[in-house]
């Protein structure tokens, strides 16, 4: 009998400033495909305005079944897939679920690629992030939760009061 393959998330490298290019011409092949955005303000020299750009650079996420990653390769835009342990990263529904949370909340997000080391292990147990789970760090003396997304070796800064987190 023939073991059903699910389709996964994966993450994908994109050539700088393709990301959305890229999503555009995933859709139209009929590819499922998740592009997180964030608003942030921009200050130029004579002005401010508020822009919307991806969360994470030259990175977005595909939802395919194995055969597909080849059409991924094939795409405009497309560099390549992240390796992770010498084969190809996959990314927990889980994870892709807490970034869409993520983006839905009020605060203000940071990405970095640094690796931070681990800390105390916390969940939020308060307002739009409640059940969010992460590690604890101190950053410019002020508390804030990161969320650690493994196979990609980036993690999203969030500035949490230390009242809304438990330790687990």
């Amino acid at each position: 009998m023939l073991k059903e393959v699910s389709p996964k998330w994966y993450p994908v490298y994109t050539r700088s400033r393709a990301e959305k290019q890229a999503f555009e011409l995933l859709q139209k092949k009929g590819i499922e495909v998740y592009l997180p955005l964030q608003k942030t303000l921009k200050q130029w020299s004579d002005r401010k305005k508020w822009v919307t750009e991806p969360l994470f650079q030259s990175y977005l996420f595909v939802r395919i079944l194995p055969k597909q990653q080849t059409e991924v390769l094939m795409t405009k835009g497309i560099v390549r897939f992240l390796y992770h342990a010498g084969r190809i990263a996959d990314m927990p529904e889980q994870q892709i679920n807490e970034i869409q949370l993520l983006l839905t909340s009020d605060m203000e997000l940071e990405v970095t690629a640094e690796h931070i080391e681990p800390g105390e292990k916390v969940v939020i147990k308060a307002g739009p992030l409640i059940g969010l789970t992460g590690e604890m760090v101190s950053y410019k003396s002020q508390k804030q939760l990161i969320i650690r997304l493994e196979n990609m070796g980036q993690s999203v800064l969030i500035n949490a009061s230390a009242a809304l987190i438990d330790r687990i």
